[in-house]
This record gives C-alpha cells, structure tokens and sequence, in this order.
C-alpha cells in the first residue's frame, strides 16, 4: 500500500518510546518519509503528528514533561492539528492514572485509566475485535468489529462517551480508541496490525492532512 506522499511533512515525537521503530516503518510503507524528532518546533511545523507509546504511563509523562513535550501535545490538541497517540499515547491523555500509584496526566480528555480486572491474564496480549461506535472517515475500509494488537494492562475510561469511537472487551468493556476533533487515539497498535492497520493511519492521513 503506498501513497507517494513523502512531500508531507508527518512528525513522530520521540520521547524514548520502544515502538518509535514499528510506527516509522509503517510509515514508510505507505510512502511517507517522517521525521523522527523531540524538536517543539519540528512538531509544530509538521502536517501531522504521531505519538507513540509502550510502558509505563509515568515513565511516559516524565520524558515528556522532561522535554517540554507534554505542553507541545496540549496545545497540538487545542489548536486542533493532526495528532495521533498510540497505547500508552492515548492513556496520557487522560487527567490521571492509577498505574503505579495515582499519576497526572495529560488532562487533555477528562477521564482516569485503571488497571484491567483482576483473575484476566495480564497484560491483554494479542489480536482482539475493536466494535466502531460512531462512524468517520478514519474507518474507511475497516469492518466493523476488526481485529487489531493489543498489548496493555490498563485501560482508560473517559467520562465523556461521545469521544469513544471504539471498544473493545477483556473482561469488561473498555474504550480501544478515542476521537476528537483532529485528535485520534488508539489502545491498539495499528502498526503492528496488518493491512488494515496501515489503512487506518493511511486514512487518518488522507482525512487530517
């Protein structure tokens, strides 16, 4: 699946997260050329915007808070240019988490992550189906109820339901993926999903860009 659209200037904010790597390559498949970077100035002049995540949701918060980055998401988000957060990406958009102790978090989208119920096999590895509740343009050739990968032991849960755009159930319910405005966020890895997940960062780039 290639698109020829290496003139786009797409950012991946580099902050230390493992899979920076797997979110390039997925990249470059479609024909895009991004820049890894921790740059303010880079991430604010690109066309669009992803930020990775993989570990800790602490972790993630220091590195960003460390680098000035977390104020750079917050106005990305307010401004509402092109932004898409992935797994521990999405969960630090919240207002707080309780992994490791109560953290704050981004507050961008009001809400708290919580660990997934106990007597389920943790961390919720591997492939599992993500139930679209509003229709958009970023599912453009996705079927409904997808499998994507999965792999988390906490999920978010925001208080407003009308960003919820899919959920996904391990023992409970949980939001898999949130939109708003230009904001998207998922709690699976697209890049590590197949065709179908190269064509949902595809979409997101032909919708935001």
């Amino acid at each position: 699946m290639t698109m020829g659209n290496d003139t786009k200037n797409i950012a991946v904010i580099d902050y230390g997260a493992g899979n920076i790597g797997s979110v390039v390559n997925a990249l470059v498949k479609l024909g895009y050329r991004p820049n890894v970077t921790g740059s303010v100035s880079a991430i604010f002049n690109a066309d669009a915007v992803f930020l990775p995540g993989v570990g800790a949701a602490a972790d993630t918060m220091e590195n960003l808070s460390a680098s000035g980055i977390d104020e750079s998401v917050r106005k990305l988000v307010e401004l509402k240019k092109p932004l898409f957060a992935i797994c521990v990406g999405l969960q630090v958009l919240l207002d707080s988490t309780e992994e490791g102790g109560e953290h704050k978090c981004l507050g961008i989208i009001p809400g708290r992550v919580y660990r997934l119920p106990a007597g389920l096999k943790i961390p919720h590895m591997g492939w599992n189906q993500v139930k679209q509740v509003h229709k958009h343009p970023i599912f453009t050739g996705i079927p409904d109820n997808t499998n994507f990968y999965f792999v988390h032991s906490y999920y978010a849960r925001p208080r407003d339901s009308n960003v919820v755009a899919g959920i996904t159930e391990y023992g409970l319910e949980f939001c898999s993926m949130i939109i708003k405005d230009n904001l998207f966020a998922t709690q699976f890895h697209p890049e590590k999903s197949g065709e179908l997940g190269l064509r949902m960062y595809s979409n997101f780039l032909k919708y935001a860009v």
